[in-house]
């Protein structure tokens, strides 16, 4: 790349990331109202005179201010701007965009509201003197950027004088996670903590903390060589010297890293670009770990690192290599698990139970979401995968709840979880957003085990969802695919299922049920058009139609197609083979999964323009699948027609169908015809038709049109936010469900947990 080249990318990236901060408006956070305030009421209670209630609760009881107050779930970002990653010291009002960052963070990865404040203060004492006055305000304190040694100043008064945790994530997140990182490269090498030999570049505030942390892991301090720009720290030394860095003093004659690098097992560097040498590497002990977290340029490129030892572990804190040392692996769980107990403070047993969540979840299989966050990577525990990615969602339910755990063993929560396992189980839905909906579905589930055929079996997305199955459900995954295929793509995603040994495999070149399979599908077909040649054609080229044929024959339970091709192609097979009178399709039914709730959308996909009787079977299938997620079916049939007010044919279709509905008892609400506006508003609904049968909001839309029910999912899904569950393909008696190629790893788990329900349970 020529420096033209050169300056022209950084300029580009300089004007998108201002951008990113300017529009569409300005800064990366708001502030939202969490109750109405819609009318003099809401206004009487949120604040006078009804406020008053809750003042006077909290000053009977100040933990009551968890009950009524966000301050159990909120965190300050504190900064004075003296010791920016990167920057250095920019200054208060500088810094602003980094803390608004670290909010952001806070939010996104553990839901934890956040403010950040930026003090124009550099006197570390005055400054935790402002700090301590913000407590009653926010349930924990973080310190960002702050410089050393002031930022020691400013932890150790906080801690003391404030009862709620004080947390300096430059020391202690990042301690945290080289904890994590070396944790498990220790295990990889097959070395122990009590034997290595440690080699430092960096006396500031991270550098210290992680050396004190690796104390704590079992380090020798005495097998602890500390340099900084002045050499090493030894006996004696007086030049920019302070106590944290006096505490790893070596007596000895050796004066450089060039000196003490021999034998060492561990670098450690948090210090500048290019300060360790390959040369310096080459005299380290065998299996090298190194620990290059200098940003944006480490202390040596993995790649010469790698030119002298080949076998070394590295990590870096750049997100191009891999092991990136990254706090936010720590920081919003460590505060979230703190939050939720009450804890008066972070120690030494919560951080290391951090640790130890952390490094375990990198030993476990890598999670699908995680895995298509980074596309391209193997993520396989070893020596490039030493610690889990920063968007794996594994990590929120894991860590949180071994934080909490040692807060209470340790004696310092003020408001204990009795359930553990409900409390994990709350974080897990609160990341996947789907999973406390789906909790009822996946309970049915584990009473059977159904035999599930993905019929493309060589995606990945179901190789992820396959090992999920096995690891989260009593289903037998059974993939079409090529046997070679499978196994490379296995390895490949870091997956540890193999086909043969941990499921079943359809080989469609080279399998012996394939004259049995053709002559199923030429006898069904026969009288269709389809002559043995085709038939034979078909078996070896369609795996939806091998998969409804195996469901057919009973040789599986349930068959999931769609990753890729049109909605209605495959349709046609999986009608052609398990189509009967009694079991057809009659309607695609999407879940929405919204901030505010669920909603159903039906028929997205099957019927362009059903006919009365085929909208008030989706209405019926809606119900009843409806009822599969623990719900109460509030049915309602939509248009562009009010309660009769147009006469136009989709009306007298969605009036039709009412009469229909009529014509029997029903153990659902259903009411229509009506605007999505009045389905969903009850008290706009009530003005329009006073008296009518619904009652609340509508929890499913049943359209005239797929158009319209296409629509709204696509837009609820691309522009509300909304997690779609399904298509689930509705009476075809759940031996068939066609997903869509926009499907996730998690989606297709979903629809397996789906597909797993008994038949007999549910149409």
């Amino acid at each position: 790349m020529t420096s033209d080249t050169g300056s022209n990318t950084r300029e580009i990236l300089r004007q998108a990331a201002l951008t990113y901060h300017e529009t569409p408006r300005p800064g990366k956070l708001e502030i939202r109202a969490t109750k109405p305030l819609a009318n003099g009421r809401d206004l009487s209670l949120a604040y006078s005179p009804g406020v008053a209630e809750a003042c006077l609760e909290i000053k009977a009881d100040p933990t009551a201010a968890a009950r009524y107050t966000t301050r159990g779930n909120l965190v300050a970002v504190v900064s004075n701007g003296t010791a920016v990653l990167g920057l250095g010291n920019i200054g208060a009002l500088a810094s602003k965009p980094v803390m608004e960052g670290k909010a952001v963070l806070f939010k996104k990865f553990a839901g934890i509201d956040c403010f950040d404040i930026e003090v124009n203060e550099s006197d570390p004492e005055k400054l935790a003197d402002i700090v301590c006055a913000l407590e009653p305000t926010f349930g924990a304190i973080n310190l960002e950027d702050i410089k050393a040694p002031d930022c020691f100043v400013v932890e150790k008064l906080c801690r003391e004088r404030m009862n709620i945790p004080v947390f300096h994530d430059d020391q202690h997140g990042t301690a945290i996670v080289v904890g994590a990182a070396a944790t498990n490269a220790l295990y990889v090498a097959g070395k122990d903590w009590g034997d290595i030999k440690v080699v430092s570049t960096g006396g500031g505030a991270a550098g210290i903390a992680c050396l004190n942390m690796l104390l704590k892991l079992g380090v020798k301090r005495e097998n602890v060589w500390l340099c900084d720009l002045h050499g090493l720290v030894h006996e004696g030394r007086e030049i920019d010297m302070n106590p944290q860095k006096a505490a790893f003093a070596q007596g000895t004659d050796l004066r450089t890293l060039d000196q003490v690098i021999d034998g060492a097992d561990l670098f450690l560097g948090l210090s500048g670009p290019g300060v360790l040498k390959p040369e310096q590497v080459a005299r380290m002990a065998a299996r090298p770990i190194i620990f290059a977290l200098a940003n944006p340029t480490p202390e040596i490129m993995p790649d010469d690192a790698r030119e002298v030892a080949p076998d070394a572990i590295i990590a870096t804190g750049r997100s191009d290599f891999p092991n990136q040392v990254n706090n936010v692996l720590c920081f919003p769980f460590i505060f979230r698990g703190a939050l939720d107990v009450g804890a008066t403070e972070i120690n030494d047993e919560m951080e290391l139970a951090c640790i130890e969540g952390i490094a375990a979840l990198a030993r476990a299989t890598t999670s699908a979401e995680a895995a298509a966050a980074y596309q391209g990577e193997k993520l396989t525990f070893g020596a490039d995968y030493l610690i889990p990615k920063p968007f794996d969602p594994r990590l929120s339910a894991t860590v949180s709840t071994a934080v909490a755990k040692a807060a209470m063993e340790s004696g310092v929560a003020t408001r204990p979880i009795e359930d553990l396992e409900a409390y994990r189980e709350k974080l897990r839905s609160s990341v996947f957003k789907s999973a406390l909906l789906m909790r009822p579905v996946f309970e049915a589930a584990r009473t059977a085990s159904r035999r599930l055929v993905f019929s493309e079996g060589e995606d990945e997305r179901v190789l992820r969802a396959a090992q999920a199955i096995l690891e989260d459900t009593t289903e037998q995954p059974i993939l079409i695919g090529r046997p070679e295929v499978i196994e490379s793509r296995c390895e490949r995603a870091g997956l540890k299922i193999r086909p043969g040994t941990d499921f079943t495999i359809v080989n469609p070149e080279n399998d012996p049920r394939y004259r049995d399979y053709w002559g199923t599908y030429h006898e069904i077909m026969a009288r269709r058009g389809v002559t043995p040649d085709l038939a034979r054609a078909i078996m070896r080229t369609n795996t939806t139609a091998i998969g409804a044929v195996m469901v057919h024959r009973e040789e599986a339970d349930c068959l999931i197609c769609g990753t890729f091709g049109e909605y209605r192609w495959h349709l046609n097979y999986v009608t052609q083979v398990l189509g009967t009178a009694k079991q057809h399709a009659v309607g695609a039914l999407s879940l929405m999964i919204l901030e505010d709730g669920p909603l159903f959308l039906a028929d997205t996909h099957v019927y362009s323009d059903p006919t009365a009787e085929q909208i008030a079977e989706a209405v019926i299938g809606a119900a009843r699948h409806v009822k599969r997620f623990g719900l109460f079916p509030n049915v309602a049939l939509c248009g562009r027609s009010q309660f009769g007010n147009q006469d136009t044919e989709t009306a007298h279709r969605l009036r039709d169908a009412m009469a229909i509905l009529d014509s029997a008892p029903r153990d659902f609400c259903y009411e229509g015809e009506m605007n999505i506006d009045t389905a969903l508003d009850p008290a706009l609904r009530e003005r329009v038709f006073p008296g009518n049968r619904m009652q609340g909001a509508a929890n499913v839309l049943v359209f005239a049109h797929a158009d319209a029910a296409s629509g709204v999912r696509n837009i609820l899904k691309m522009k509300g936010g909304g997690l779609e569950v399904g298509p689930i393909l509705m009476g075809m008696g759940n031996r068939a469900h066609i997903v869509t190629p926009s499907i996730t790893p998690r989606g297709l788990l979903n629809m397996a947990a789906i597909a797993g329900t008994p038949v007999a349970a549910y149409g």
